[in-house]
């Protein structure tokens, strides 16, 4: 499986899809224990204890890494909403001063 990294605000599809095939793939494992050990092959119990830990281990890691990559996000926006909000205010005057700036250019 190839994991690509693709640009947007979203996380990336094939990370998503790559999680919950993990994910699919430990829920199988634990359901199969689980069942062994209701046909009474209860030593699996010490794998069952394994895998639900494991579960819960990877669940925790997707969300650290969620919580990473929301973090890198907004340093790499910088200060694009610091504060809780836009100065809608501070951006009426840059586009008025950038539009006094093409028409100065264009001679008007």
């Amino acid at each position: 499986m190839t994991i690509r990294f693709t640009e947007g605000d979203d996380v990336p599809r094939d990370v998503l899809e790559f999680t919950e095939k993990l994910f699919l793939v430990a829920v199988e494992d634990l359901n199969g224990i689980l069942e062994a050990i209701r046909d009474g092959r209860l030593d699996l119990a010490k794998d069952g204890k394994r895998a639900v830990r494991d579960l819960a281990e990877m669940g925790k890691q997707v969300l650290q890494e969620r919580n990473n990559v929301d973090q890198l996000r907004k340093r790499i926006a910088g200060s694009v909403g610091a504060g809780g909000g836009l100065d809608l205010g501070a951006a009426r005057d840059e586009i008025g001063r950038r539009l006094a700036c093409l028409r100065h250019a264009r001679g008007d």
